[in-house]
């Protein structure tokens, strides 16, 4: 590793370790589970933790133990569900910071290093390099338009710090694809820094207008996409919609891919219907969804 001893301490000095408690009938709980945990990033001395929105959806108590061994309550100070991203706070002064810095200077090749929890106020780190930059599409409603990937598989809990050689964080780890491809996914710090004053300022995203969510999951297969899996009580599954249903179109437009379906499913507001063509039981069927807001489903 070519990264100095310092700047590694630094990061891991930033790192912290969060604890979420969900509640049973929280909509996150049958997928995510009620007792969470995750890892975070100290970007402001007064206590400001930089996080995934996983970890923490749904939380009705929030514990982050810092790599001195010190335990805070923690409160959210902003989701939001574009990027992936959660801002926390604790009570805290004087806390070491990593500095967010944005990915757009980055190349393939570049080492870069991942800092994470793994539990009981440790921290561990792991390097590699820069191996794609570029758009992701997720099964569940999601998309980045320039996603970082690296070789530096993660050695602890998803939400810690993606660091340059420059000691500043790039990234933040949202998946951590070790089996699949052996690599890490991060979504990338201009996402937070873009945006931080309107998610400081209001809990959220307030300059776009909240899109329209159908609750599924989906995977893409020969041209089309096909329907993976429903929350229970989020739109789609009220509207009729099964597992196992072929998109052949939405809006009249055809499905040929995953991100061409949510692209479109975009064009509408949150509560705006949309009309879906569906291939189901060797029918093609028509189906109208009355789509609703993600962050106030999840709420």
């Amino acid at each position: 590793m070519n990264a100095s001893v310092d700047l590694l301490a630094c990061a891991g000095r930033a790192n912290v370790h969060i604890e979420a408690a969900i509640p049973q009938g929280h909509p996150s709980a049958q997928i995510l589970g009620t007792g969470r945990i995750g890892s975070g990033t100290i970007v402001d001395p007064k206590g400001l933790i930089l996080t995934v929105n996983y970890v923490v959806l749904g939380a009705q108590a929030l514990k982050v133990t810092v790599q001195d061994g010190r335990e805070f309550a923690a409160e959210i100070v902003a989701q939001d569900s574009i990027s992936g991203l959660a801002i926390l706070r604790i009570s805290a002064k004087e806390l070491p910071a990593l500095p967010v810095s944005a990915s757009r200077q980055l190349q393939l090749g570049d080492e870069v290093f991942v800092v994470s929890s793994v539990g009981g106020g440790s921290s561990r780190v792991a390097n590699g390099n820069v191996t794609f930059l570029g758009p992701f599409d997720a099964n569940w409603e999601y998309t980045l338009d320039r996603a970082i990937m690296a070789s530096a598989l993660n050695p602890g809990l998803g939400g810690g710090a993606l660091v340059n050689q420059f000691g500043s964080a790039i990234g933040v780890v949202s998946l951590s694809l070790n089996l699949i491809g052996r690599f890490s996914l991060a979504i990338p710090g201009e996402c937070f820094l873009e945006h931080q004053d309107d998610l400081l300022t209001n809990g959220r995203r307030t300059t776009v207008t909240p899109r329209a969510w159908l609750g599924l999951f989906c995977y893409p297969m020969q041209g089309h996409v096909v329907v993976a899996g429903l929350l229970p009580g989020a739109p789609a599954e009220q509207a009729g919609l099964k597992q196992g249903d072929v998109i052949l179109a939405i809006d009249g437009q055809p499905v040929p891919d995953r991100r061409t379906f949510y692209n479109q499913l975009w064009t509408h507001s949150a509560g705006e219907a949309v009309d879906l063509q569906i291939f189901r039981n060797n029918k093609v069927r028509a189906l109208e969804v009355a789509t609703a807001d993600a962050e106030e489903f999840f709420a």
